[in-house]
Formats: structure tokens, sequence, C-alpha cells
């Protein structure tokens, strides 16, 4: 519930001054206009950033892989214990 809180609050306070920039003519209602256009294509440019960032750091964990491969040799080898026919082709 907090995270809805901080988006609709971050909403509002950007709409709210977006509003004041249009009525105030500090900036000229050509470029004003166009603000929610840039704040959603820098908000997608953060996003992207944050995924490749992500990937670029994702954790390797080579303990987790050997013991998962573990597991897999564990079900196939009930599973050839019950009569399945396992072919990896």
């Amino acid at each position: 519930m907090k995270h809805i809180v901080k988006i609709l609050t971050l909403l509002v306070a950007v709409s709210a001054l977006w509003i004041g920039l249009l009525q105030a003519s500090i900036i000229p209602h050509g470029h004003a206009w166009l603000l929610p256009i840039y704040f959603i294509v820098s908000l997608g440019c953060y996003g992207l950033l944050m995924v490749g960032i992500g990937l670029m750091t994702f954790p390797t964990c080579p303990r987790e892989g050997l013991l998962l491969q573990q597991d897999i040799d564990e079900a196939k080898e009930y599973l050839k214990q019950k009569g399945v026919d396992i072919n990896s082709n």
C-alpha cells in the first residue's frame, strides 16, 4: 500500500508542477505541452538503464548451479526407475 501512495504522490506533484508551468508562462507553451512526453521518454530511458545495469551486475551462483544439476540428475534417475524414457535429443 505504501508503494501506491508514493506513486500517486509523485503523480500529483508532477501534474501540479506541469499545470503550474502552463499557467505561469515560465516556459513557453510550445515546450510546456511537451513536458509529459519528455517525462515519459525519460522514464523509459531510466527503466532501460536499470534493466541494463541489473543484467551487467547479475550475480553468478556456481554453487547453486551445481545443486540444480544434481537435482536434475536425481529427477532423471527417479524417472528412469519409474520406466519413463528420457532422451535429451
